[in-house]
């Protein structure tokens, strides 16, 4: 993208986005977040109605009694956007691409942690880690954000969400809030195992993305189909209501096992299409949350 179309670009989705945060989303994004950075403190006896969670068993063991480890609220939150660039990103059948989405749900998290006095970094991922920006504040930070979410060009095409969650874990020391971005279309085995470990760690919430055209086939006749991640082409009959009706089962399965991967991990999630207003997806997180 040319520096002029790329900078009126980078203006356009500033001014939409910071609007968002700072006029609808600021309170939602303090209470759903602000509270989950927490420090510890010290330790003390255990009192009925307090979360078993918090025992300290080591402490217990000692004094052969029940303690509790007791946390502070940190007064800032670090927050990480980990944004899938692979190359289903550049679908979209009905008025945007799904990578058009992304950058703005992106960008809106963005403001709303700055606004926030919050610091926040992004991973860009495929099937490799393609590129790491430390989390930081300012103005100027998020605006080169906003730059590299329009015109960054990844390496590869396929997707790796097991990678980029093991290096989240790795990466980043101190608890933070991270954000995994994608259509959750993964070219490499389940990541069941990395999301556990990493939600452990952290505190992950699951955005999804997705076409309306990738969870049915319309009859369309004989049509060639071209996979976007690996770039492997096959020709199928949609006019077929036996393979309309075999693709639609395998989105819904596909959905299914997606939801129940991110319950079992006990990790937030929420499914976004590109047609849908994401304003208001995004508002019903938070609220979740609460």
């Amino acid at each position: 993208m040319e520096t002029n179309e790329l900078l009126k670009k980078v203006r356009q989705i500033e001014i939409k986005t910071r609007g968002l945060s700072r006029n609808i989303f600021a309170g939602q994004y303090h209470t759903a977040f602000k509270g989950r950075g927490m420090a510890f403190s010290e330790v003390r006896e255990y009192e009925f109605g307090d979360d078993i969670r918090d025992i300290d068993w080591n402490v217990t063991a000692r004094y052969t009694r029940p303690y509790i480890k007791v946390f502070e609220e940190e007064r800032e939150l670090t927050v990480m956007l980990m944004i899938d660039v692979s190359g289903s990103r550049d679908f979209g059948s009905v008025t945007v691409m799904k990578r058009e989405v992304i950058t703005e749900i992106a960008a809106t998290l963005a403001f709303s942690a700055i606004q926030n006095n919050d610091k926040i970094g992004v991973i860009f991922f495929s099937d490799k880690i393609e590129k790491f920006i430390p989390p930081k504040k300012g103005k100027k930070h998020i605006l080169f954000i906003i730059r590299e979410l329009i015109d960054f060009q990844p390496d590869n095409k396929q997707t790796n969400i097991s990678l980029v969650l093991e290096y989240l874990t790795n990466a980043i020391k101190k608890r933070c809030t991270s954000f995994l971005i994608s259509d959750f279309i993964n070219s490499a085995k389940g990541y069941n195992n990395a999301l556990n470990i990493a939600n452990r760690k952290h505190d992950i919430v699951a955005i999804q993305v997705y076409d309306r055209r990738e969870t049915e086939i319309p009859d369309a006749g004989l049509i060639k189909i071209r996979d976007a991640e690996t770039g492997q082409e096959s020709w199928i009959n949609t006019s077929s209501t036996d393979t309309r009706r075999a693709y639609r089962r395998w989105w819904t399965n596909r959905q299914n096992e997606m939801n129940n991967t991110f319950k079992k991990s006990k990790v937030d999630s929420i499914s976004i299409s590109t047609e849908e207003d994401y304003v208001k997806a995004l508002i019903n997180l938070f609220n979740k949350r609460n």
